[in-house]
């Protein structure tokens, strides 16, 4: 297993990639408003898990009048596993410590 590092913008990021949908898809300005982070944190945070195998991309095809083609974002199936467990065992260290379950 490829160790990624969990930091609260990552956490973010992965949760935002395993709520998405095919009907609600993940692209990069969405993952940064539903992170609730800047692009310059989350573009990176993206190439990264890319490079460790567990997002995939692709360029949106159907038509987009008006704006650029979006670049869509998902977990590969390998990477939905891994990034479940690895928020799973976050949350248990956490618990253990008597921190909060969320992100903070």
């Amino acid at each position: 297993m490829v160790n990624i590092r969990l930091t609260k913008p990552t956490v973010a990021v992965l949760e935002t990639l395993l709520s998405a949908t095919s009907d609600k898809q993940a692209w990069g300005l969405s993952i940064c408003r539903d992170a609730d982070l800047g692009p310059g944190t989350v573009y990176p945070i993206l190439d990264r898990l890319t490079e460790h195998g567990w997002v995939t991309s692709c360029e949106e095809t159907g038509p987009h009048p008006g704006r650029p083609a979006r670049r869509f974002y998902e977990l590969t199936g390998v990477g939905r596993q891994l990034a479940t467990q690895a928020l799973q065992a976050r949350q248990a260290r956490r618990l253990r410590l008597g921190l909060a379950g969320g992100l903070g």
